[in-house]
């Protein structure tokens, strides 16, 4: 598989890299299908998303102004997550670990109970076909919100969730704030993740990984302006998992031929290739690989060797849906 992996990228077979095992670890349930997809379950065109954005903020307006006001529903999301799990089945994604938002449990008249219940599922609905993993996801703006805060308590107790991530403005709350949340998800087994160093503060990344005993940084990639973080990185493992386009497009980085990736998978920090939010940036994983070999970031070899290393984390039993799927 990783010769064919190779030669698809080589002769640009997007069909022969879709065909290729692969992970996805950073994937916001809500917006994690494609757009077209939406515009055909409402029968209607959406504004599309511009090819820049004024960074988080702008992707935010964006996602409130045009695609929420049709989405934010039980129905809406159950249709986009459905769909969501299809486009990375079809992308050849064996393991997806997505992140719900301790908020969607709001569309439910059950509450977190039928949240968990609709993930259970869907789990049991496509276990022949993908890994699904997930993952609870909290917005730093609602760290001071008590009733979320014990929500998100639930959850981790509930068993339903892998892993736990934090997200959204990084001034919005300090890793402190949220470290009783960490330390009770630890307690269950959980892997613990956040967003941080999107934009700047490599110095920032370091501090949060140690408040918060991170196991992976999602983005992470202002790491590459300091030697010593990289250096630091490397050294305890800690895993970043990249959107190289949601980068390009909120303004971290250029332009994908400059993209960090290279720097930091040079200083040898593992780094994952992920699709953030599909909705918004329109790119699956397989078509990032091939986005980041066409701008000459990294050889087929290199990403090759980055798509195995994702694998190493997936169990054996589930490494046979991707030659399954052959």
């Amino acid at each position: 598989m990783s010769d064919n992996f190779i030669e698809a990228l080589i002769s640009d077979d997007l069909k022969a890299v879709k065909a290729a095992p692969k992970t996805d670890v950073h994937s916001h349930a809500m917006f994690s299908t494609c757009l077209e997809n939406v515009e055909r379950w409402l029968g209607q065109s959406l504004t599309k998303p511009p090819k820049k954005m004024d960074g988080l903020e702008g992707m935010l307006e964006y996602a409130s102004s045009v695609l929420m006001p049709h989405i934010r529903h039980q129905q809406g999301f159950e249709f986009i997550v459905k769909s969501a799990i299809d486009d990375a089945i079809q992308d050849g994604v064996i393991m997806l670990e997505m992140s719900f938002d301790i908020r969607i449990s709001d569309f439910y008249s059950e509450g977190l109970s039928g949240l968990c219940t609709y993930i259970n599922s869907l789990i049991h609905r496509y276990h022949s076909e993908i890994d699904l993993r997930p993952e609870l996801g909290f917005a730093r703006g609602c760290a001071d919100d008590e009733r979320l805060l014990n929500l998100a308590e639930n959850a981790i107790e509930s068993g339903v969730f892998r892993s736990i991530d934090l997200y959204s403005h990084q001034e919005a709350c300090r890793p402190e704030d949220v470290k009783p949340l960490y330390v009770k998800a630890r307690a269950a087994n959980m892997k613990l993740k956040a967003h941080v160093g999107e934009f700047t503060g490599a110095e920032e990344i370091r501090r949060t990984v140690e408040i918060l005993e991170l196991d992976e940084v999602q983005h992470g990639i202002a790491a590459a302006t300091s030697k010593e973080i990289m250096r630091w990185l490397a050294k305890n493992k800690i895993q970043l998992n990249v959107c190289p386009t949601s980068n390009v497009m909120l303004g971290s980085v250029e332009k994908l031929a400059c993209h960090p990736i290279r720097i930091l998978y040079d200083n040898g920090i593992p780094v994952t290739i992920n699709t953030d939010d599909l909705m918004i940036f329109g790119q699956s994983v397989s078509e990032e690989y091939r986005n980041l070999y066409r701008a000459g970031v990294f050889s087929p070899k290199a990403l090759d060797e980055i798509r195995r290393a994702s694998l190493c984390k997936v169990p054996q039993d589930n490494l046979q849906i991707g030659f399954q799927r052959r």
